[in-house]
């Protein structure tokens, strides 16, 4: 019994709420509309603020609300976690309101949206190209920020994603012996991604992927192919004599030098 007092208690509190709504949809007198709106968004209503700032958009041309309206009509889909429409509606803000005091932070508010919109790193990395872009071109226009700081921080955390996934990649294809394309991959890596840590992991990776490459060859592409991984091999053991992945290159070297002479190279 009382569980079901309380159900319809909470369904009168919806319809009322709705109700309520309704009426302040329905009225006609802007001021109080843009007060209820205000209101809604104080209380954290972010969905009704929404709507109500959403039928006030287009009546708000040429007042000196128009502004806020738009401002905050962009954080409710942020709140909401909309930041696809979030990002949309922070840019429009900032490209009409250039001299608004609130522009700044709309324009970074558009890159952070775009950022918050970016997907795993096992997923298309098109929406993290895209934010990346959108927090450089923050930080180029506002260099001296308070974002800065939280921008810079952002893009690096995004590059390290675009890591991620560039090196899944490569050893995925590693992985499904597609060699010829792990090493394109490693190498690609190897120039997008100079001063990431795991730069000689990548480096002997290379080596051993060229090698397998270098076995699965025709007889006419071995040599050339068995050179490239010695060539490999010398760059990992000039750039990482310490390395912790030497004695097994070494090994790979080793088997590549008798490939060689059985092909009468050596």
């Amino acid at each position: 019994m009382m569980k079901n007092i309380l159900s319809l208690l909470v369904l009168l509190a919806f319809f009322g709420s709705c109700s309520k709504l309704t009426k302040v949809l329905r009225n006609p007198d802007i001021e109080e509309k843009y007060e209820a709106a205000i209101n809604y968004y104080d209380n954290e209503d972010y969905y009704r603020a929404g709507l109500v700032f959403e039928d006030l958009l287009p009546n708000m041309m040429g007042r000196k609300e128009a502004e806020f309206v738009q401002f905050y009509y962009s954080y409710c889909h942020y709140h909401q976690k909309q930041y696809d429409m979030a990002a949309y509606y922070f840019k429009q803000f900032y490209d009409t309101y250039r001299r608004s005091e609130f522009a700044e932070e709309a324009l970074f508010m558009h890159a952070y949206s775009n950022y918050k919109s970016t997907p795993d790193y096992n997923l298309d990395q098109s929406n993290t190209n895209t934010a990346i872009d959108a927090m450089q071109d923050f930080l180029n226009i506002f260099p001296e920020s308070v974002y800065a700081d939280q921008g810079n921080q952002v893009i690096d955390e995004l590059r390290e994603k675009l890591e991620t996934k560039a090196y899944n990649v490569a050893k995925q294809y590693h992985k499904l012996r597609r060699y010829k394309a792990a090493v394109i991959a490693y190498e690609n890596f190897q120039k997008d991604y100079p001063d990431s840590d795991l730069k000689e992991e990548i480096s002997f990776l290379k080596v051993q992927a060229q090698y397998e490459l270098s076995r699965m060859s025709i007889q006419s592409l071995k040599q050339e192919r068995f050179e490239k991984a010695v060539e490999f091999y010398y760059y990992l053991v000039d750039r990482y004599p310490e390395s912790s992945f030497l004695k097994e290159a070494q090994s790979i070297f080793d088997n590549t030098q008798d490939e060689l002479e059985d092909l009468g190279l050596n």
